[in-house]
């Protein structure tokens, strides 16, 4: 047999490449949770190319899921109506500088959400903080083995969900207008827009 040699001075570049992508996404690249035949937008279809985004999606189903059968017994229903509207803010992430940091922020963050409301994750409190010189002024907080870490702080009737934040001290955490920065048993505490800092100590 008489094997020919071949020449690949005329095939370009751009061929190669795309070549090697179609074996890449047919072979080892990670599928999401929806199908992606029928990818809505520029963020699923970056989803789709994307296995560590693919991954997140996987992820965030299989939370999702062991969320809805805790959230059975829920008044009123918020966890599906929560899910769209949180689907929609991650599609607006086309609008970001960096469309998929933004997106696997938004994941990270929604995973680690999850977890932390329906407990799907270990978990260390409550611990009790008096602020101000005030025992009945007291917030109460329960931390979650998230990625990233969480807490769930509570005052009174109102509860914030913070992520944790770098910071170069202690611990930092951040939720939609709290902040709850903890050093060594005592905590600065932000409760609502524009409030004024609390000063807590943490109670045996």
């Amino acid at each position: 047999m008489i094997l020919r040699r071949v020449s690949y001075r005329h095939i370009s570049v751009p061929l190669i490449i795309l070549a090697l992508g179609c074996l890449t996404n047919g072979v080892w690249a990670a599928e999401p949770a929806f199908d992606c035949t029928k990818a809505d937008g520029t963020i699923e279809e970056l989803i789709c190319q994307d296995e560590k985004l693919a991954e997140l999606d996987r992820k965030l189903a299989e939370v999702y899921t062991a969320a809805a059968l805790k959230a059975t017994n829920e008044h009123p229903p918020v966890l599906k109506a929560e899910q769209r509207g949180w689907i929609k803010g991650r599609n607006a992430c086309w609008k970001s500088d960096d469309p998929r940091a933004c997106t696997e922020t938004d994941y990270r963050h929604r995973i680690a959400e999850l977890q932390a409301r329906y407990r799907l994750v270990p978990e260390k409190g409550p611990f009790w903080f008096a602020c101000d010189g005030d025992p009945r002024n007291e917030v109460v907080v329960t931390f979650f083995e998230t990625d990233p870490p969480t807490l769930i702080a509570e005052r009174g009737d109102q509860v914030s969900l913070m992520v944790r934040q770098p910071s170069g001290s202690g611990a930092k955490y951040q939720g939609r207008n709290e902040t709850f920065w903890e050093h060594k048993g005592e905590a600065t505490i932000v409760w609502g827009y524009d409030a004024p800092e609390m000063h807590c100590v943490r109670k045996p």
